[in-house]
């Protein structure tokens, strides 16, 4: 934690408030990873309470709030961070409040919520925080006392006098403890004497979900609120020529229809509003619309061809190269024996169960946003630049979000519920329909793989792999001349100081289809080709798979995962051609190893019998939230390998609700059983590095099965 040159005055303004509450807190810079003191701004909210953007707040009354900087989409940073806070702070966590703090990164840095990157970037400011603001209450008390700070210590928020027994609860000693100096060298708890981290505790947002407490976007309601839906363009780049909104305008509660364009990356999204009393009478409005399309000047995209496309590409450009060791080429080119195989893997939606929502107030030179949203930041500064409002004025308000996998991180929806309210003079609250989603995207893109390699005396002495697919970075740069920064995304790291001659490549491909993150991102992809690859070359050197890929691993962090992983799944004592596979990956800080058994279904298809899983995600809050995430990142692995997928015909979506795009159901969820490496390792992501090695431990499970090879993705698991 980087010193902070306070003076005593400075540090009574910020967080004393006239000593009405405690208040603390740090603005993370350099992506989290230093902490200064912010400056916040404070005022009184109606119950006279003092409401400041920092992480910490301590009433009178002893009540503790604890702000929430990022958005809460399942995957459990409502509970993470208050956690940490609370156990340096040395609160009971069901006393603790939990609020969202509101958009603004000169107080809390990055408020983007993806990459598995709160805990992980967070987590050790956070400790500081917790510990810097239970040191300044012992030394309110032991100055209260008038006895030495060593013989008080702090005990569910309460400062104990160990010698008489004599407490005051934090509350009491709030206003004197903002007047002390901060403390500059804070000494952290040893992880043995954790009480809360590391804990199984019971999720705090849980009972707000399950009594109908939780504050989702679409629950939100304003006074003179209207409700809008809009019928885009089913062609992602199509015009609107002319709408008839006579029938539209007779639907009762229907108050007014008109074209609107959004920004989608860089291009446009056209469509027509229609706005409404309620939400059900702008859903009908909008069915009621007679709309004729241009969709001239861009090509109508086939499924089939973006994958010939890619095939051909890969067969006939190098690529860029994105990371080299070696020569693999050179050794390609004289060995008689190479190995290659095509991987391919389709375009996903998002298909989160909270569809598209957003409320907005436009009120001239500021605008007001509530709704789930995963990258507030981001909106701020897209809604800025689109219309002309100064970031500062452009107030985002969290809400919890009903998952999120990347989609509730992208500006449109947003932007259009803001375009909306400036037309209409009054809060919005725009829904998306389920077919809005579905059809309109953007995706995870479809990626062609092509990889090469040859096996020498029982070890891989070159291993290429070049991919094809749309680069996510494109829509924010024009810059086309560096390869696909995440072309290795999934691969483990040490492979590249064992591997002598290994590359991979991207060869560049583009089409019209609006493309984005999705939950792992190029790793949900990469790591089915590249670890489905790594058994084939397996099999070639007539190898155990796992032993194969221990030795071309000299980390021992790594070879105790695989120690682990053969423990727990019974791997050495599995029958020949079982039905067993395995796939190791790596993504967000996090190596994730699993080990899939399947077994034959009398009259046809597939059984998965179980899944093991290791984790080594280093440091680590809560055990519950770790294999919750991996239960739900394989039961989401589950269906992008055999259940779902986007297509296209003649530059249209083919899929459009759950008929068409049919997800996992309860009873293909297969036994998941999770096990935690514990080591002393920087604290990696959970909710994404689960879902990359499940598909290529399955199809490798099926080859060790059928002897059948499965490349492309999905497959059906029910004719194999």
């Amino acid at each position: 934690m980087s010193a902070s040159t306070l003076s005593r005055r400075k540090f009574l303004q910020i967080s004393g408030v006239a000593g009405s509450a405690f208040c603390l807190g740090y603005y993370f810079v350099s992506g989290a990873t230093e902490a200064t003191f912010l400056n916040p701004v404070s005022n009184n909210d109606q119950d006279g309470n003092i409401e400041m953007n920092a992480w910490i707040s301590i009433h009178p009354t002893g009540k503790v709030t604890i702000f929430s900087h990022r958005a809460e989409m399942g995957q459990g940073v409502y509970q993470a961070i208050p956690q940490i806070v609370a156990e340096e702070l040395a609160v009971l966590l069901e006393e603790v409040k939990v609020v969202f703090a509101q958009g603004d990164n000169k107080k809390y840095g990055s408020q983007v919520t993806g990459g598995s990157s709160t805990v992980r970037n967070s987590y050790k400011n956070l400790l500081k925080l917790g510990a810097t603001a239970r040191e300044m209450l012992l030394e309110a008390a032991s100055n209260k006392w008038s006895v030495p700070k060593t013989e008080c210590y702090a005990e569910a928020g309460h400062i104990i006098h160990r010698p008489s027994g004599r407490k005051f609860h934090y509350g009491e000693l709030a206003a004197e403890a903002s007047k002390l100096p901060v403390p500059e060298n804070i000494e952290l708890k040893p992880r043995s004497e954790y009480k809360l981290i590391g804990k199984p505790l019971k999720r705090l947002d849980t009972p707000l979900k399950t009594n109908g407490a939780a504050g989702f976007g679409i629950d939100k309601r304003l006074p003179g609120m209207l409700f809008a839906a809009v019928e885009h363009n089913p062609r992602l780049r199509g015009k609107v020529k002319s709408f008839d909104d006579t029938a539209a305008r007779k639907i009762p509660g229907v108050k007014d229809v008109f074209s609107l364009i959004i920004k989608v990356h860089n291009t446009e999204r056209e469509g027509v509003a229609v706005v409404a009393d309620s939400t059900w009478a702008a859903i009908q409005g909008k069915k009621a619309l007679k709309i004729e399309w241009d969709d001239s000047g861009f090509e109508h995209i086939n499924t089939a061809d973006i994958y010939s496309r890619q095939k051909e590409k890969l067969h006939t450009e190098e690529g860029l190269i994105s990371r080299k060791v070696g020569d693999p080429d050179e050794v390609l080119a004289r060995s008689t024996k190479k190995i290659e195989a095509l991987y391919q893997t389709p375009y996903q939606s998002h298909a989160c169960m909270e569809p598209m929502n957003c409320t907005a107030h436009y009120q001239g030179d500021k605008v007001e946003i509530w709704g789930p949203i995963q990258a507030p930041d981001w909106i701020q500064g897209f809604i800025s630049d689109e219309m002309g409002i100064d970031k500062d004025n452009v107030i985002v308000n969290l809400t919890f979000l009903g998952g999120g996998f990347g989609r509730k991180a992208f500006t449109d929806y947003p932007h259009e519920a803001c375009l909306i309210s400036q037309k209409m003079g009054v809060p919005i609250q725009l829904l998306w329909t389920r077919e809005d989603d579905m059809t309109q995207g953007p995706y995870r893109p479809g990626i062609s793989y092509r990889c090469e390699g040859v096996v020498e005396d029982g070890m891989i002495s070159a291993y290429k792999a070049r991919m094809s697919g749309q680069n996510i970075d494109h829509w924010r740069s024009d810059k086309r001349d560096v390869a696909n920064r995440n072309t290795s995304e999934g691969f483990l790291k040490p492979y590249f100081d064992s591997l002598k001659n290994v590359s991979f490549a991207e060869v560049q491909f583009e089409t019209p289809i609006p493309v984005i993150w999705w939950r792992s991102v190029y790793a949900s992809t990469n790591g089915f080709a590249y670890e489905s690859f790594m058994d084939e070359l397996a099999h070639e050197a007539g190898k155990d798979p796992l032993e194969f890929r221990r030795q071309h691993l000299e980390e021992t962090r790594l070879h105790n995962l695989i120690d682990k992983l053969e423990s727990v799944s019974n791997w050495k004592n599995r029958p020949k051609n079982g039905g067993y596979g395995v796939a190791i990956t790596e993504c967000f800080g996090t190596t994730v190893g699993q080990v899939v058994k399947v077994s034959k279904v009398p009259g046809g298809g597939i059984k998965i019998d179980q899944v093991w899983v290791v984790v080594d995600c280093g440091w680590y809050v809560n055990p519950d939230t770790i294999q919750a995430q991996m239960e739900g990142s394989i039961v989401m692995a589950l269906g992008a390998a055999t259940a779902h997928q986007i297509t296209f015909k003649d530059g249209l979506v083919e899929q459009s609700n759950f008929h068409s795009y049919q997800m996992p159901r309860i009873m293909h969820a297969p036994p998941v059983e999770v096990h935690l490496m514990e080591n002393d390792e920087n604290a990696g992501g959970v909710g994404e590095p689960g879902l990359p090695p499940f598909a290529p431990a399955l199809t490798n499970a099926i080859f060790d099965l059928t002897g059948k090879r499965i490349r492309t993705l999905p497959f059906d698991i029910n004719a194999v």
